[in-house]
């Protein structure tokens, strides 16, 4: 095949990366814009781009309440979303299969058990920071553990570190139901609610402890997608090429420990973000890393803002968990998911 017949196609594959990007930076913008205006104190986006310009606003309520409500609430979504999608896509991509997401290897469970240990025991050492911070630590040492059990010979297989995570986020449900028990009501509530996701306590510090955390997890992602593509050809193929595969996995799996254990421990377990959102950018632009990666980061900020847009506008003088948004969301798009595997792939082996 010639270069001039190739490049109409590369031609066509570039407008269509370039077309997605544009699209979800515009969706990024408008929805960023329209959550922080939207509430029970509703602002017009007019205002909402006075005060992020510096201009003073005529009701300094108002000003007071985007600069220290809504913009911290924005921004902790947009990271929460876009470390989640992220997140996924390195999931799907190491495992080989698009049905994967972060909580496979255990991350949110273990962060579960370490928020809930802290709610239940009244910890208080670190303020608070206290009970995002065991989420954090109980979160790594979750998945990390995950990786150590399923390694055999030397090697970590697929199949192995999947059946581990279950084992391990079965034994973590039964330790949040044994907390539960032990719990008064109060710590009960507090952590039925943990468990269903919201970023409606967000605050700037929370931010700036999060938001470092996502960006070393984008860019080891970002870092990582070329050998990823490489190891979509399976392990031996990827040997082969020059990729060494337990380090990469590794390196993927301390990315994924880090950014979901950040993103957890402040917005509590939001589920199907990881799964949808990159296997919506891959029905788009294909399956190539350096594509998926950061338009999947885009995607999950917009899905997650978006929700979060609605968990707050959906039912008056109410707050939905925005876990439930999403799964709300996530859920009947998994069945379908499933279906289409089944259908026009005869299933997962």
């Amino acid at each position: 095949m010639t270069a001039v017949e190739v490049s109409p196609v590369r031609k066509r594959g570039r407008t269509k990366v370039f077309v997605l990007f544009a699209a979800l930076l515009m969706a990024l913008v408008v929805v960023a814009l329209v959550s922080a205006g939207a509430g029970q104190y509703g602002l017009p986006v007019s205002d909402v781009l006075r005060a992020l310009t510096g201009r003073p606003l005529a009701d300094p309520y108002a000003e007071g309440a985007l600069w220290a409500v809504r913009f911290p609430r924005v921004v902790m979504s947009l990271l929460v979303g876009a470390v989640l999608g992220v997140c996924g896509a390195l999931m799907q991509g190491t495992f080989g299969n698009p049905l994967a997401e972060p909580g496979v290897v255990g991350v949110s469970s273990g962060a579960a058990v370490g928020a809930c240990l802290s709610i239940v025991f009244g910890w208080t050492f670190l303020g608070a920071f206290t009970t995002p911070g065991a989420a954090f630590v109980a979160g790594l040492i979750t998945t990390f553990a995950v990786y150590a059990l399923s390694r055999s010979g030397g090697r970590t297989g697929t199949v192995s570190m999947i059946l581990t995570g279950v084992a391990v986020n079965a034994v973590a449900g039964a330790v949040v139901a044994l907390l539960m028990f032990v719990g008064d009501q109060a710590a009960r509530e507090q952590i039925v609610f943990w468990q269903l996701g919201s970023v409606a306590g967000a605050r700037w510090s929370y931010v700036w402890v999060v938001a470092p955390l996502v960006v070393v997890t984008a860019v080891v992602a970002l870092a990582a997608a070329r050998r990823l593509d490489l190891l979509s050809l399976g392990d031996r193929q990827a040997r082969h090429l020059g990729v060494d595969v337990e380090r990469l996995r590794l390196v993927v799996i301390c990315a994924v420990a880090v950014g979901v254990s950040a993103a957890v421990s402040y917005a509590g377990i939001i589920s199907f973000v990881g799964l949808v959102v990159p296997h919506l950018v891959r029905l788009v632009v294909g399956p190539g890393h350096r594509v998926l990666v950061p338009a999947s980061l885009l995607g999950g900020a917009v899905l997650l803002a978006a929700a979060d847009l609605a968990a707050r506008t959906a039912v008056a003088y109410a707050d939905l968990p925005i876990g439930m948004v999403t799964a709300l969301i996530g859920g009947p798009f998994f069945f379908w998911l499933l279906r289409r595997t089944r259908t026009r792939e005869g299933g997962w082996a």
